[in-house]
This record gives structure tokens, C-alpha cells and sequence, in this order.
């Protein structure tokens, strides 16, 4: 199988509360025109990034009477997470994973580690 933009993702399955973040691109230099040395901003206590998988959310403990009858599927459920795919997040640096993955870096980080979200569609019309 060909990787390709579409693709390369495909096969990533996010577990629980986290979200998998692709980093901004970091700017070279400060608002007033300073060149910064690499690796300053990975410093930094906050960090931002695009949310490119979310995983299901927080799993809600099954009842006692589970039906055997009913699919695997309808005995677990989950309190969706507020993040979604696209949300560019500014999260903690310090509860964050970085990992590399197909050569590229990403972040794995819980979902009680972003500060905030700004989401393109508009929430409030």
C-alpha cells in the first residue's frame, strides 16, 4: 500500500481522552524581529498544534446487569471529548509525548492538558 496524504494517518487508533497534535510551525524570530536559536520554542511551557486524531473519550464504567445479548459494541460507552480533529490547541509542553512517525513529529497529549481550542466553523450563529 502506497502512503499518501489521505492515508498515512489511517492506521492510528487514538486511545481514550488524548488527541494526537501535529505542531505549528515554529517561527525563526521573536514580533520585534530576533532571531531565536533552534529548539527555544520546544522550551516553551505552552505549545500549540493542529488536532489530527481524536481518540473516543472517557469510558463510562459498564453497568452491573450487562445484557449478553446485547454487541460488544453497545456495552461500552464514552463522554466524547470537547477536542475534534482540525481544532488547532494550545496545550502544557510538560504532559505531552512526542513521538515521531513516518518521519514526522506529533505530539500525544490528554485532553486535561489543553488550554484552549479555536475551531474554523462558527459555534455561536
Amino acid at each position: 500500500m502506497e502512503l499518501t496524504a489521505d492515508n498515512k494517518l489511517k492506521n492510528i487508533i487514538v486511545v481514550g481522552d488524548r488527541v494526537l497534535i501535529k505542531p505549528a510551525k515554529e517561527t525563526q524570530k521573536t514580533a520585534s524581529g530576533i532571531f531565536l536559536p533552534p529548539g527555544v520554542q520546544e522550551k516553551e511551557k505552552v505549545q500549540s498544534g493542529y488536532i489530527v486524531k481524536a481518540g473516543p473519550g472517557f469510558p463510562i464504567p459498564a453497568a452491573v446487569e450487562e445484557e449478553d445479548w446485547k454487541p460488544e459494541e453497545d456495552k461500552i460507552k464514552y463522554i466524547p471529548l470537547q477536542a475534534k480533529e482540525g481544532d488547532l490547541a494550545i496545550f502544557l509542553q510538560k504532559s505531552a509525548f512526542e513521538v515521531q512517525y513516518n518521519g514526522e513529529k506529533y505530539f500525544i497529549v490528554p485532553q486535561s492538558s489543553i488550554l484552549m481550542l479555536e475551531r474554523e466553523e462558527d459555534l455561536f450563529d
